[in-house]
C-alpha cells in the first residue's frame, strides 16, 4: 500500500518514514502541504498522514483538497499533531479527517491505526468494484432488453 507523509520537521519524516517502512509500506515524503499536495496530484496514495501545522498549506487544508478530488478511489486521511483539545480533533475531522494521532505519537499506536485504515480503503476498493460489476451487468440486461424480441 502506498502512503504519502507531509511533515515539515525532517526529524518526524524520517522517523515516520522509518517505521513505514519497516511494516512494508510503499512511501513518498513531502516536506509541507504544498509539496504534499503536488506529490498527491501526481501519485496514487491510499493513506495520507499529514502535520497538522505547515508552512504553505496546514494538514487540514491537504485533506480538504484530496476530499474534494475526483480521484476514483478513497484515501484514507490521518492528522498528526501536538494538539490535542477536543476541539482540534472536531476541526480535524471536519476537514475530512479519518483520524487523529497525538505527538509525540507511539509507534504500535499509528500501526494499529495504519491496519483499520487499510481495512477501510480495502473495503472501498472492494464496493467500488462489487459497483463496476453491477453496472457492467446491468448494461448487459439492458443491451438484452433493448434487441428485437428481448
Amino acid at each position: 500500500m502506498k502512503i504519502l507523509i507531509a511533515d515539515d520537521d525532517p526529524v518526524s519524516r524520517r522517523l515516520l518514514q522509518s517505521y513505514l517502512q519497516k511494516w512494508g509500506y510503499e512511501v513518498t515524503v513531502a516536506v509541507n502541504g504544498a509539496d504534499a499536495w503536488q506529490r498527491f496530484e501526481q501519485g496514487d496514495f491510499s493513506i495520507v498522514i499529514s502535520d497538522w501545522m505547515m508552512p504553505e498549506m496546514d494538514g487540514r487544508e491537504l485533506i480538504r483538497r484530496i476530499r474534494a478530488s475526483t480521484r476514483p478511489n478513497y484515501v484514507y486521511a490521518i492528522l498528526l499533531t501536538s494538539r490535542s483539545q477536543k476541539e482540534d480533533l472536531v476541526e480535524g475531522m471536519d476537514a475530512g479527517a479519518d483520524d487523529f494521532v497525538g505527538k509525540p505519537f507511539l509507534a504500535e499506536e499509528l500501526r494499529v491505526r495504519l491496519r483499520a485504515g487499510e481495512r477501510i480503503v480495502k473495503l472501498e476498493q472492494a464496493l467500488a468494484e462489487q459497483n463496476r460489476e453491477l453496472r457492467a451487468a446491468q448494461e448487459s440486461l439492458q443491451k438484452a432488453a433493448d434487441r428485437p424480441g428481448g
